[in-house]
């Protein structure tokens, strides 16, 4: 699902709303997130998952076209942990 599809879908759930309502709400939810996250807060949504940054350290890799040695510097990265309903509701047999 992308955005785009999201946002139809609570806006045919909700025909009280204007579509350009539910565009604004979405964009507003994904942008704390991303505000929060960007300065190092956990963000957890119960029976759904949690999103937090992670720190990889610099290292040494390696180039595979040349197979030449290069740094790779620090850099932080987005991690999402699912929650319990979610993963149980995944697993359903």
């Amino acid at each position: 699902m992308i955005k785009s599809e999201l946002v139809q879908k609570i806006a045919e759930e909700n025909p009280h709303l204007f579509q350009r309502d539910v565009e604004r709400i979405v964009a507003t939810v994904f942008d704390e997130i991303i505000e929060a996250m960007a300065n190092g807060n956990r963000v957890e949504l119960r029976g759904f998952g949690a999103f937090s940054v992670k720190q990889r350290e610099a290292r040494l890799g390696r180039n595979p076209r040349t197979g030449e040695t290069v740094e790779v510097e620090e850099k932080h990265v987005p991690f999402f942990k699912t929650g319990k309903l979610l993963r149980d509701r995944l697993n359903q047999g």
